[in-house]
């Protein structure tokens, strides 16, 4: 069946904006704000001089607010990992306009159509970022790593840094496939060897598409994304470099985690029933983590079991200390202690972490104003999590009742891949359009395949109602 798409300039766009404004996100920055920034530089502390290294930024295709940088080297039977992490907390100054605008807003929020930074543009996607062709002031991360990838060494400093470019992750992976890049070619190496360290610790990155929506010519169209390898291994950069400002915070006792409970043993006893049910193979001696690694959604089955599985994980937090380590300090599906460090652009807490590092690798007392921050930031981040999520799914939800309004009473193919008791109904998924909706359980099983038909649409409260039909 071809993709469904509504084919009416400016619906979407008017649709989306009235999202924004009924979840009150904000459209634009206070003139104090847009001032403060335009006027700030990052003169300040000396930096090391690290623009002999030719940094490459791997972003999804027209990003502008770039966080990060990679390079690498070999070091022995080893490697050395130069990353590179925007400084914008060199351009603020605590408590003035800018750092308690990003106070309020806590992360860079994302809509189809446009998104809604932390930080003024003048920082987020000119000054501070990691823009291909540019020299700038950033984080810079040298870890050192033995031949298969654990990290032995690691130390974070101020420096000027040269980005000679900034590619897609679908031009990153055509330069690998092609054998055509030593730094990618690097990524890729170490990437895939950290990937079996994660295997080792018991960690899980699970293989999910999410429901997206797309940019399509003059409108916009439901898909599920599908991550191509170099994702993966660009991710597992970013994870190391949580992990090990991570350990640097434990060990100092001062810092910030992101922190998950790992699945209770009732979850993982619902899992093996949830994967006899689906009749996948779950021999004794795997575990979960091994087991989940495994698998791909490439069928109903596995689809259904990935999602029992993502939702098995619950809990996830912040945790601020200074002087006394939390008493359950890792993040579950990492399977180590771990810090957001690698996206201040993006993300509040980032920046407080970093300066946090800054001073702890430079053996003096983190700044004050910081660690004020430690006990605040848990409740800051979570408040701006819950936005971000209920403005993801009012998006999808719109885009879905947008796409399908002319689509009642016509039939779609789809299947159960959740069930959802407290409200007695059954999570179900079409493929194309990309439709993930609820309907009454009444018996029904998990990868169970239905025809469903659209029964009603209302775009005004985004609804879209299903009616299961036979044959």
């Amino acid at each position: 069946m071809p993709t469904i798409v509504l084919h009416a300039p400016g619906t979407f766009e008017r649709a989306f904006a009235r999202i924004r404004a009924e979840l009150d996100v904000p459209r634009s920055f206070p003139a104090d704000v847009e001032a403060e920034a335009a006027a700030a530089t990052a003169d300040g502390p000396v930096r090391v001089d690290a623009r002999h290294l030719p940094f490459v930024a791997v972003d999804p295709p027209g990003a502008s607010d770039l966080d990060q940088a990679f390079m690498a080297e070999r070091l022995g039977d080893g490697y050395r990992v130069f990353y590179a992490i925007a400084d914008v907390g060199a351009f603020l100054v605590p408590g003035r306009a800018v750092d308690l605008e990003a106070r309020r807003r806590g992360a860079t929020l994302y809509s189809p159509d446009t998104r809604t930074p932390l930080h003024p543009e003048i920082l987020s996607e000119d000054r501070a970022s990691l823009l291909a062709g540019t020299e700038k002031p950033a984080l810079l991360w040298t870890i050192d790593l033995d031949g298969e990838a654990r990290p032995v060494d690691w130390r974070l400093e101020r420096a000027m840094v040269r980005v000679e470019e900034a590619i897609s992750y679908a031009e990153a992976q055509r330069r690998i496939d092609d054998a055509g890049d030593q730094r990618l070619m690097l990524l890729a190496e170490i990437g895939a060897l950290r990937q079996e360290r994660e295997a080792e610790r018991g960690g899980v990155s699970l293989n999910l598409p999410a429901q997206e929506v797309v940019e399509q010519g003059d409108s916009y169209a439901l898909a599920f994304d599908r991550s191509l390898p170099v994702e993966g291994w660009n991710a597992q950069i970013s994870l190391l470099t949580g992990i090990v400002a991570g350990r640097t915070m434990m060990e100092a006792e001062v810092g910030i985690l992101r922190t998950l409970p790992p699945p209770y043993e009732d979850d993982l006893d619902r899992l093996r029933r949830t994967a006899d049910f689906l009749k996948l193979d779950w021999p004794r001696q795997t575990t979960y983590a091994d087991f989940v690694r495994n698998l791909t959604p490439n069928d109903a089955h596995c689809n259904a079991f990935l999602l029992q599985a993502a939702r098995s994980f619950r809990g996830a937090g912040y945790v601020g200390f200074d002087g006394e380590t939390p008493r359950h300090p890792e993040h579950g599906a990492i399977a180590s202690v771990y810090s957001h460090v690698t996206a201040p652009l993006r993300r509040l807490v980032d920046r407080f972490g970093n300066e946090v590092l800054l001073a702890l690798f430079a053996d003096r007392r983190p700044p004050a104003w910081a660690l004020e921050a430690l006990d605040e930031l848990p409740s800051l981040m979570g408040r701006s999590r819950q936005r971000e999520s209920a403005l993801e799914r009012a998006m999808l939800d719109m885009a879905e009742a947008l796409v399908l309004q002319n689509s009642v009473g016509q039939t779609f193919d789809g299947f159960v891949v959740a069930m959802d008791p407290k409200r007695d109904r059954a999570v179900v998924q079409i493929a194309e359009p990309a439709i993930v909706s609820r309907i009454p359980d009444a018996g029904r099983r998990l990868a169970e395949s239905l025809k469903l038909r659209v029964e009603r649409v209302d775009v005004d409260q985004r609804l879209v109602d299903f009616e299961v039909v036979d044959g």
